[in-house]
């Protein structure tokens, strides 16, 4: 088996860079994260592979910043397989590409029925590439060497499959509606941090009254702070199951939520005065939360029949558009035009409603213009027409 060295030093990093900007072609870049272990998502290990410099492998906390590299391949064409879940671990080193091409997202403009790497590897490479370590813990040291074979095959044939998928997209007419995606995803901004982050607890809809919500608060708060102090994933110290029920129990003392059963985790009882604090703070506290968190300005589309009938309208008759268009062009619906935006367009359309407002609707929203070229005509025309469906379902003469 043949050794995959890992940098560690910054002079083997320095001899890296050279080596990389010596090379030809487009460059293949993977990062790994020990998402479910740690609290951070920064990358433990980044690969990187060119014709002509080879395969390396970064160890990224070891060397620090990554700037240098940036500076001298930066404006060369990377090659990543779903890019969205390695831009901003990248950007945190100081890699930030500027030409992207994304064999995930082609893999989704052909039509592909499955686009995990492994699959779309196989597919149009005839290569058979395991996939057993892609849930590992990455910050772990020393990594296996079985871990390192797996992170450098992850590069390696990322120039091959490119390569292969871009004469498909060419012949398919898809190259242009490629490259708009592509420079999509390297524009798109971070999420904002959301409001009430604690919102997101699992089961925290099954919690009733604005105290124990207060509690429920505290305690992912509580959680929080120590799985950051920690970097630990959160989960891993008390799982969200234990936080709710913890707060549906409400127990009267420490002995009372130490007796819990459901209340488990590594961290459950060593950490026992932290989450009892927090339990004693949701108990008290005066700033309690409401019962809705501020999310979407617009409600959920099971409402809209009774809050809004020519919305839900719109919506299902746009729906039903979108899903032949996505059929008729062989590209996802969640591609062709993302739910939310048509469930916002369909909510507060521009006036009139005619082609011209829809795209430019479209275009304030967010879409690129092979997504406007394509909808913006038939989703005009579906928000004016009446309803395809009856409420009653037997009404009409066959």
């Amino acid at each position: 088996m043949v050794d995959h060295h890992v940098i560690v030093t910054r002079d083997e990093y320095s001899q890296a860079v050279d080596q990389l900007a010596a090379g030809e072609g487009p460059i293949a870049v993977d990062a790994e994260r020990a998402s479910g272990y740690r609290y951070s998502q920064r990358a433990y290990l980044i690969q990187m592979f060119r014709r002509g410099s080879g395969t390396f492998l970064f160890d990224p906390p070891a060397i620090g910043r990554l700037d240098e590299l940036e500076d001298a391949i930066g404006t060369d064409e990377w090659i990543l397989h779903a890019a969205s879940q390695d831009l901003a671990c990248l950007r945190e080193v100081g890699l930030s590409p500027t030409v992207l091409f994304d064999t995930e997202l082609g893999a989704r403009l052909l039509g592909m029925p499955k686009v995990g790497l492994g699959t779309v590897v196989e597919d149009l490479l005839g290569i058979h590439l395991a996939k057993e370590h892609s849930a590992a813990d990455w910050s772990k040291r020393p990594l296996p060497e079985p871990w390192l074979v797996y992170a450098a095959l992850d590069v390696e044939l990322l120039v091959d499959l490119r390569d292969a998928m871009a004469p498909m997209l060419e012949a398919a007419g898809k190259m242009e509606i490629a490259r708009q995606e592509f420079q999509a995803e390297l524009d798109r901004e971070a999420r904002p941090t959301r409001a009430d982050p604690w919102r997101r607890l699992s089961g925290i809809h099954s919690v009733r009254g604005l105290r124990n919500l207060a509690v429920a608060r505290e305690l992912w708060l509580a959680r929080d702070a120590l799985a950051q102090e920690l970097d630990i994933a959160p989960g891993r110290l008390v799982p969200d199951t234990s936080l709710t029920a913890a707060a549906k129990a409400m127990p009267a003392s420490k002995t009372e939520l130490t007796a819990m059963r459901e209340f488990s985790g590594r961290a459950s009882r060593t950490e026992i005065d932290r989450w009892w604090a927090a339990i004693e703070a949701g108990r008290s506290t005066t700033d309690l939360p409401v019962l809705r968190g501020n999310g979407e300005s617009i409600p959920p589309p099971r409402a809209w029949a009774d809050r809004n009938p020519d919305a839900d309208r719109r919506l299902k008759n746009a729906r039903t558009v979108v899903g032949t268009l996505s059929e008729e062009h062989a590209i996802p619906v969640e591609n062709l035009l993302t739910p939310e935006l048509l469930r916002r367009l369909a909510w507060a359309p521009p006036e009139p409603i005619e082609t011209t407002t829809i795209a430019a609707e479209l275009d304030a929203l967010g879409a690129r213009p092979w997504q406007i070229e394509i909808t913006a005509e038939p989703i005009a025309r579906a928000f004016v027409e009446p309803s395809q469906t009856t409420s009653t379902g037997g009404d009409d003469a066959s």
